[in-house]
């Protein structure tokens, strides 16, 4: 039998909602009157996972947290951080960016995202794994649009990289000490290579079963390159529920993104489900999927982390649903 720990009741739900679609589970659900409940099956606790486009959230908590400390502000440009000339993507602003609004495109074109598609489908093979340095020269080449609202992978990449050079470090260092190590995480990180992986490090599946490398870059990190622990992400969602994250502003929706009922801040996207207000954002890698969903007002929250690459969108919405319904809906095995 697989291995499987934590609440009983809850593991008996992710498989009810997820049905055979994933080997490799885990969740936790965070409710100011239900506590905490972590879940989980295929992989023991300790098991790190993609947390996959997640990461564009937390790169907008430090982009908040940096506008709160004063080392960027609403006006600043790629261009006054990294080197980037006189091209236009350095008069691109920071808040732009934020709120996927900057004109970039979803990838560069000189990154040869058709090229790379194709290997991750016929060999599993990382797409992402670009240093800074070549980053920059992507960006350099790079055409702006006008600025709408357009999800881009490259916008939340350079974000990230520029407000770690705001505050003079690197990203991966950035998120250890801003993020990390203030909440005591026990397993959150954002690897450059694949050497830099942990030993408790999972091997993702597409939902035909095959291998996928690890999604590991210098340069993907802030738009897709963290890994945690069901653990560390639970613990996340709960300091964003009592405030004791860093860059709360980031949830607020400040512009609209998917016509008028979708609402962004900086990242975190905010919609009505079921009479609701859900704040969320989710994940996919080449073999990894994951979501994190926030009921503000109910002081509710879900994370559900897999090992496959089939979407859990729905499961999310569903067990955040019951979770922000209180004790009296718990779901019944």
């Amino acid at each position: 039998m697989a291995i499987q720990y934590g609440d009983e009741t809850l593991a008996i739900r992710l498989r009810t909602l997820l049905g055979n679609r994933h080997s490799v589970v885990a969740a936790a659900t965070i409710s100011s009157s239900q506590g905490q409940q972590v879940a989980g099956f295929g992989a023991d606790p300790a098991a790190d996972f993609e947390i996959g486009s997640i990461s564009k959230g937390v790169t907008g908590l430090l982009y908040a947290d940096a506008l709160a400390r004063g080392e960027v502000d609403r006006s600043t440009a790629l261009g006054d951080l990294l080197p980037l000339g006189d091209c236009p993507a350095a008069r691109v602003t920071l808040t732009s960016l934020s709120t996927h609004h900057s004109g970039l495109p979803r990838l560069a074109a000189s990154s040869a995202p058709l090229r790379r598609t194709a290997a991750l489908w016929f060999r599993g093979a990382n797409p992402y794994g670009d240093n800074l340095d070549q980053l920059i020269a992507q960006a350099r080449s790079v055409r702006v649009g006008k600025p709408r609202a357009r999800y881009s992978n490259l916008g939340f990449e350079l974000l990230g990289h520029a407000i770690a050079a705001a505050a003079g470090v690197s990203y991966r260092q950035l998120v250890g000490e801003r993020v990390t190590d203030p909440l005591g995480l026990d397993v959150f990180y954002a690897p450059a290579t694949s050497a830099e992986l942990r030993s408790s490090a999972l091997t993702g599946r597409s939902r035909f079963g095959r291998a996928r490398q690890p999604w590991t870059g210098e340069a993907v990190g802030p738009a897709g390159g963290i890994r945690a622990s069901i653990g560390a992400m639970a613990r996340l969602a709960a300091a964003l529920l009592d405030g004791s994250a860093p860059g709360l502003s980031a949830l607020d929706p400040v512009s609209q993104f998917a016509g008028r009922a979708v609402g962004i801040g900086a990242a975190w996207v905010t919609l009505e489900h079921n009479g609701r207000t859900v704040t969320w954002h989710n994940g996919g890698t080449g073999g990894f999927r994951s979501w994190l969903g926030l009921d503000r007002a109910a002081g509710a929250g879900v994370v559900i982390l897999t090992a496959t690459s089939a979407a859990v969108d729905r499961p999310g919405f569903t067990l955040l649903a019951e979770i922000a319904s209180g004790p009296n809906h718990r779901p019944q095995r």
